[in-house]
């Protein structure tokens, strides 16, 4: 086959055959990419120069949460604590009630194609909704602290895994859950002697690092009243106390690493 250089979109093959090539669609995608960014410039406001008169204040702000006030750490310990057990207690229980869900969204276990997806709506709905709005719902409805918080994390930890299990269920080798199932087992013992013990160790793996994940995001569920040390960096940020709040993030940078190096070493030993 070779190229011919005079016909931009035509390939001459060796029989002396015309192939016509499809025209690259890259400057017609580029040119939407270039009217979008413009339409959202004007629509948001963005402007550079506002950020370049106004970066110093950023510097002006770090450099003040720079000098965390570490007189102010003993009134923490009880908030970090309340913030690692909700999201401790949240990820466990949401990983547990995510199984189930999880096994009634996979298409290759359950026949039943009404079961199927409405398992995967009611995931797909709990992914819809954020957390700091689950959170500010809650408020609501179990008052302001860290109950609320917990059931956020709960509901986030149920989308999240139950979402990532259900494909791994469907992508599990079937030949010895067939075996089972033909044996006279119930769908639900196949189910535990075949395809868990395949999906085990990432279902695992995914509700550590989801675990992982939730110390981050409850420390924000403060922001609507979920309680955890979120409260404390409201408030201080409210005030602009940023040596205060450089507190705050210190302590949490040091437990979200002393978390994930636990963690990855649990997960490297499930992988």
């Amino acid at each position: 086959m070779k190229l011919n250089p005079l016909a931009k979109s035509k390939i001459t093959l060796e029989n002396g055959k015309e192939v016509a090539m499809k025209r690259s669609m890259t400057p017609l995608i580029i040119l939407i990419g270039i009217v979008l960014i413009y339409f959202s410039v004007r629509i948001t406001g963005f402007s550079v120069l506002v950020i370049y008169e106004r970066i110093n204040k950023l510097f002006i702000i770090l450099q003040e949460m720079a000098k965390p006030n570490f007189d102010y750490a003993p009134k923490l310990w009880v908030p970090l604590f309340n913030t690692i057990k909700m999201s401790l207690l949240g990820s466990i229980l949401g990983a547990i009630v995510a199984i189930p869900i999880a096994f009634c969204a996979s298409s290759n276990i359950i026949k039943s194609r009404v079961v199927v997806v409405l398992s995967k709506f009611i995931l797909s709905i709990l992914r819809t909704f954020p957390t700091l709005i689950v959170a500010l719902i809650a408020t609501f409805i179990f008052g302001l602290g860290t109950m609320a918080g917990t059931v956020a994390i709960f509901l986030f930890t149920i989308a999240y895994v139950g979402k990532l299990l259900y494909e791994q269920i469907e992508n599990a080798d079937m030949k010895a859950y067939e075996a089972m199932h033909s044996m006279g087992l119930t769908t639900i013992q196949s189910f535990r002697y075949a395809i868990l013990p395949q999906v085990l160790p990432n279902y695992l793996s995914t509700t550590l690092f989801c675990f992982e994940g939730n110390v981050r995001y409850a420390s924000i569920l403060g922001y609507v009243g979920a309680g955890g040390i979120g409260l404390l960096l409201n408030e201080n940020l409210g005030w602009r106390n940023y040596s205060n709040v450089g507190m705050i993030l210190l302590m949490l940078v040091v437990a979200v690493f002393i978390i994930e190096t636990v963690s990855e070493h649990f997960r490297k030993k499930l992988m």
